[in-house]
């Protein structure tokens, strides 16, 4: 039976599942499989070298699916930033509906991408962000707990308790982040309020997926307790695989009496965590992934994870609905 919820109505989806964006791994090959298994696929912009690049990439996933997709566009410190205002143009410019947004004071491009028209889902990791995203018009929101990949923030707030605050204070509809891997997240997280889920690492580890088979099975063979925090001292606290790499720099961080980010900067290149991806090596550089690794056991294709998501959500919630017992008649 289709889950019918806010986000599968707004988007024209019929799974409430997001592949969330993730930098040089949300290429055409990956968007395309989760939208054509019926979820929302989503490319990511800054992979792409160039707002041009972007261009390319748009077209060329609209070769591989008729199903709607959407493009990341996340705003972080940087020495030379990026040009953020002209890859939004190109989304607009590619007719792109559907736009996922995060990041340091996203207001002007989010302001841009509203008035062309686009559906906007913000990724917050507070509701204090939520909230001022809130007033910004944005369609959704997607809250990140802190059992997120990547950048989680830096108020370490769990799901359980972040869904609910969300349920109690937002208007806008909204989607939960980070932890999730299977149908039972899912259910769980619309018993919390949510109407759909975000999932990242899961979606790594995927055959369409396009990083190296090594760093799939690495993903497959590990526990939940396989990530480190980097870069809390600089307040842009990263979650990333645990390896030599990263405990190396994790010592620096916490040592070094300097604090100067330029001590660890060799280590933590994204440079070299794109080179994991390409070449295998788990020891090479800093790559992010989530706890929820703990829950994956296998490389599916996208097509039998979304409906596997999908069957096992909809027998979690026949399960729960079959503890309920009618009521005793009083007469």
């Amino acid at each position: 039976m289709p889950f019918r919820t806010a986000l599968t109505e707004a988007l024209g989806i019929s799974v409430p599942v997001v592949q969330g964006g993730m930098q040089w791994v949300g290429y055409a090959e990956l968007t395309s499989a989760v939208s054509n298994a019926g979820g929302l696929g989503i490319l990511t912009a800054l992979t792409q070298p160039t707002p041009e690049d972007l261009r390319k990439e748009i077209r060329r996933c609209r070769t591989m699916t008729t199903k709607p997709f959407g493009v990341n566009i996340t705003l972080l410190p940087a020495l030379v930033p990026p040009n953020y205002d002209a890859y939004a143009q190109v989304v607009i410019d590619e007719n792109i509906k559907i736009v996922e947004t995060a990041g340091n004071s996203p207001g002007p491009i989010i302001k841009k991408l509203k008035s062309a028209g686009l559906i906007i889902l913000h990724k917050c990791t507070t509701i204090r962000h939520a909230l001022s995203a809130e007033k910004l018009g944005v369609d959704f929101l997607s809250i990140d707990g802190f059992e997120c990949a990547g950048h989680v923030g830096e108020h370490d707030i769990p799901n359980f308790i972040l869904l609910r605050r969300a349920a109690q204070s937002l208007k806008t509809p909204f989607i939960a982040s980070g932890g999730f891997a299977d149908g039972q997240g899912l259910a769980g997280v619309l018993a919390l309020g949510a109407c759909g889920v975000n999932m990242g690492t899961r979606f790594m580890c995927t055959v369409e997926s396009p990083i190296h088979e090594n760093v799939k099975k690495v993903i497959v063979n590990a526990t939940e307790d396989g990530t480190t925090l980097l870069l809390r001292r600089w307040r842009n606290t990263s979650r990333l695989f645990k390896n030599k790499v990263a405990m190396e720099a994790k010592r620096i961080e916490t040592e070094s009496p300097t604090g100067k980010f330029e001590e660890i900067a060799h280590l933590v290149s994204g440079q070299r965590g794109r080179e994991v991806y390409l070449n295998g090596d788990v020891e090479h550089g800093v790559w992010s992934v989530g706890p929820a690794m703990g829950l994956i056991k296998d490389i599916p294709t996208c097509e039998v994870l979304v409906k596997r998501i999908e069957r096992e959500a909809e027998e979690t919630i026949a399960k729960i609905q079959a503890m309920m017992t009618p009521a005793k008649s009083k007469l």
